[in-house]
């Protein structure tokens, strides 16, 4: 990226990133206002040194000198203040900014379509919200501190030093192209720098979380010293990004220091000169010379504050990245009410994106409302592709889908979803209570005994009663304090409580065993009545009752009938049946 594309983008970026600080301004303006008075009160200290050197020291000190120790307390209570005020105007608002985009990124992220989730890591995400807001936080606050109260100040005391002696001054301002120059050789390489930070730290976060996630497999098979050797790897990375800024950072400032040290130097010897020459008093040379090395500290901090900056600019950069990203398309305009449940998929065809080959291709089906379909087939037949489309997580590429009549097209996501309730093989719960996981949602202001219902029909209240605290046990990341079975049935229990007309199961008694299955059958053989229902399952003893099997094969739809019926044909659904009885009729182990 060329200087000029770059600068551009930066621009962009900090212009973009202060749309978030304008509703603000109030608190911005008082921030501003104190920081601007902080610097402007800097030049005071070293103007106090000429009247204190020349009259204070004279053979009779001036009778009035006695008010300078005041001066001096009196600057630095009122500096005090002002610091204080700056500090904490600031802190509110960077605070607030940061909590302001967070929310922002999460209200995107929670409307992202499936697809988004299926090309990135939660890493990404995760690293977005909860690491790169942080470096906004810094930028947003800290180097605007920086900028504003050290540039004031250093025009401050540069215009004091013209005051004292401008021929002195002009070897200062040497100095200040200088750090320009430094400034924006370093910037280019600190951005880069700070762009791999945030890859880094997202690779560790994406390390840790599939650590913890696995940790079962981890110790069953021995893998602790592969994911310390993967850990240390990215950690080591990590470290090196980050020594990699901090060099970069470092080489800027005594880089800096040396300039101002000749600056110094040169300014001590033209002081020396003009002194003996009877142009400059004791008083004007320590003054002068006391403001010159007040100056290094604000030059200094303007220095790293282009590290900071980059680094702010790589996050900002990172977090307008999720922010853009478009969520879920929703142009319909037909809201539905309580639907039948009649589904019709007219030639429905999908394709990943960069798959070789269809999901689907060319599948038409119609289910009337009341029924229930089952779904089988080997896997990446499509089973778990068509239920997809059904809650539209993804979109077809050819054909239409339409539930009463009504393309899923032209109908809002939220009447959809409203008509459908998914079970899914992926038991999901959430860190929270039995009954706030049962009640979720759409749900959430279930009656106490709805949820008790709902859990019955389950055949999950005999383990909820005995939970700790009943209903109001925190079943732990995704119902860790749970069995298989148990986390299944409460998935189960909020299907049962939302009461769609349209049901998904997906493997939905998988976790099951023998007799929890049994008991679960029943109770979904219940909800089902009057319902249309599609069964995605693998054990066929679970769906022969259906009232229509569609056998997928490499997306397509290889037969379909009654479980009779397609016995009797003797094709791919008669030979899936005879392994599985075949199976089941092994010797056990």
């Amino acid at each position: 990226m060329s200087d000029a594309s770059s600068t551009a983008l930066s621009r962009t970026l900090y212009l973009r990133f202060l749309t978030y600080v304008k509703p603000h301004w109030r608190i911005l303006a008082i921030a501003l206002a104190s920081t601007a008075a902080v610097a402007a009160t800097e030049s005071l200290f070293p103007a106090l040194m000429k009247p204190l050197l020349d009259k204070g020291f004279a053979a009779k000190p001036d009778e009035h000198l006695w008010r300078i120790p005041l001066f001096i307390i009196g600057i630095f209570l009122l500096r005090s203040v002002l610091t204080y005020l700056s500090s904490y105007s600031f802190a509110w608002l960077s605070n607030r900014v940061v909590t302001e985009l967070r929310q922002e990124m999460f209200e995107r992220l929670i409307r992202l379509p499936t697809s988004y989730f299926a090309k990135n890591a939660s890493s990404v995400a995760m690293t977005k919200i909860t690491n790169d807001v942080n470096g906004v936080a810094f930028m947003g606050a800290g180097v605007v501190v920086v900028l504003v109260r050290d540039s004031l100040t250093v025009v401050a005391l540069v215009a004091w030093l013209l005051y004292l002696n401008w021929k002195l001054t002009l070897v200062t301002f040497i100095l200040l192209p200088v750090v320009a120059l430094i400034i924006r050789a370093f910037s280019g390489r600190l951005r880069r720098l700070g762009r791999a930070g945030h890859e880094g730290m997202r690779q560790m976060t994406q390390t840790l979380q599939e650590s913890i996630a696995c940790q079962k497999v981890v110790k069953v098979f021995s893998g602790e010293a592969q994911e310390t050797a993967r850990f240390a790897h990215v950690n080591n990375a990590l470290r090196g990004s980050g020594m990699r800024q901090s060099i970069a950072a470092a080489a800027s400032v005594p880089i800096t220091h040396l300039c101002a040290a000749v600056a110094l130097a040169a300014v001590v010897w033209l002081a020396l000169l003009q002194s003996g020459r009877q142009e400059v008093t004791v008083g004007d040379f320590v003054s002068f010379i006391t403001a010159m090395l007040m100056l290094l500290n604000p030059l200094k901090h303007l220095a790293d504050v282009n590290a900071p900056l980059q680094q702010g600019l790589a996050a900002a950069e990172s977090i307008f990245q999720l922010l853009d990203e478009a969520p879920e398309v929703d142009r319909g305009g037909i809201s539905l009410g309580r639907v039948t449940g009649r589904l019709e998929l007219q030639n429905v065809s999908f394709a990943y994106p960069g798959a070789e080959r269809n999901a689907l291709s060319k599948v038409s089906l119609t289910v009337e409302p009341g029924q229930t379909v089952a779904l089988v087939g080997p896997s990446g037949g499509g089973k778990t592709t068509l239920a997809s489309l059904l809650p539209r997580f993804y979109r077809p590429t050819e054909g239409r889908i339409l539930v009463d009549g009504n393309d899923l097209e032209e109908t809002t996501l939220a009447s959809l979803r409203a008509n459908i309730a998914l079970v899914s093989q992926e038991i999901l719960l959430f860190d929270d209570t039995v009954a706030n996981n049962i009640a979720y949602g759409a749900m959430r202001d279930a009656s106490p005994a709805a949820i008790e219902a709902a859990a019955s029909a389950a055949h999950a209240l005999e383990f909820i009663r005995a939970l700790p605290q009943g209903f109001d046990t925190v079943i732990g990341e995704n119902g860790a304090r749970l069995s298989g079975g148990q986390r299944q049935r409460i998935a189960i229990a909020r299907a049962i409580l939302k009461d769609a007309p349209v049901l998904i199961l997906d493997e939905a008694t998988s976790a099951l065993d023998n007799e929890s299955e049994r008991q679960v059958q029943a109770a979904l053989e219940t909800l089902m009545q009057g319902r249309t229902t599609v069964v995605i399952a693998h054990r066929l003893s679970t769906i022969e009752g259906a009232d229509r099997i569609v056998v997928l094969q490499h997306g397509v739809v290889a037969e379909t009938g009654t479980h009779r019926e397609l016995i009797a044909r003797g094709g791919v659904y008669a030979s899936f049946h005879r392994l599985q009885v075949s199976d089941l009729g092994m010797p056990q182990a």
